[in-house]
């Protein structure tokens, strides 16, 4: 079932969700080669408490992190470990959840750590393109069909391929509820949108060929063939006149207490 917010859910959510888009922030300007991603989950985690609101992530379905480190050939749901380090030339995808007075914000954003190839930063940059191409096409009468198509030319035109097995989301007071957004397909096709839906868009994006595979630990999900691949989120609101981006937040909104864990 789809839940429609209401007005009231609507301001909750804004605060959940421009919760998670600082916390991706404060975490994308503290990331330094050497530190472990463990590091990065230690720093989200206090991060979240310390504004009482709680990180998603942890303990969902037995996660055992309070956000998702993906580093390079990692598509998504990439576990903090203690020994994996940051090196200079790699892209990380931080990927943060809040919850705040029961409802969801989700976001996440591909990072370079020091001196990344040319060629890695063109895929990250399409990959943050797709994400607000997808967007673009986001209103009410529109379908749900229209998002994965547009990401999906984008992709193709730039000579990568777009990961199918995972998709964006509703969410809400759930973490992921109906529909599903994937990020490929046809235009007019799929569940049309209505003011009040929330969902996320978030493409992953393959330098290489689409398919994945998950590691023994149930989680991590690479690219099979060992190429790179990018990702960007954010959690929409389809609005009466088009659509919100709600995990996001002006520089005026960036306070003092905001650099601090």
């Amino acid at each position: 079932m789809i839940t429609i917010k209401s007005a009231r859910e609507i301001e909750i959510m804004k605060e959940s969700c421009k919760l998670a888009a600082k916390t991706l922030h404060y975490l994308g300007k503290n990331l330094k080669i050497g530190m472990s991603t463990e590091d990065i989950n230690k720093m989200c985690h206090q991060y979240t408490i310390n504004r009482n609101a709680i990180p998603a992530t942890l303990g969902y379905h037995g996660f055992p992190a309070s956000l998702c480190t993906s580093r390079n050939e990692i598509i998504c749901h990439g576990i903090p470990s203690a020994k994996d380090f940051l090196k200079d030339g790699d892209i990380i995808n931080l990927d943060v959840t809040s919850i705040v007075k029961g409802f969801h914000g989700d976001c996440n954003a591909t990072f370079f750590v020091g001196n990344v190839k040319p060629e890695i930063k063109k895929l990250v940059e399409v990959t943050h393109e797709c994400l607000l191409a997808g967007i673009s096409v986001c209103r009410a009468g529109a379908h749900i069909g229209d998002i994965g198509a547009v990401i999906e030319e984008m992709a193709h035109d730039n000579g990568y391929s777009v990961v199918h097995e995972y998709c964006g989301h509703g969410i809400g007071r759930g973490f992921h509820e109906e529909p599903q957004i994937t990020h490929f397909g046809k235009r007019g096709t799929g569940v049309e949108m209505r003011p009040g839906m929330t969902f996320t868009i978030e493409p992953m994006i393959n330098i290489g060929k689409r398919h994945s595979r998950v590691l023994d630990d149930g989680w991590t999900v690479v690219t099979k063939d060992k190429s790179w691949s990018a990702q960007f989120e954010h959690t929409i609101h389809i609005t009466e006149s088009g659509a919100e981006i709600m995990t996001t937040f002006s520089p005026e909104e960036w306070t003092a207490d905001d650099d601090k864990l």
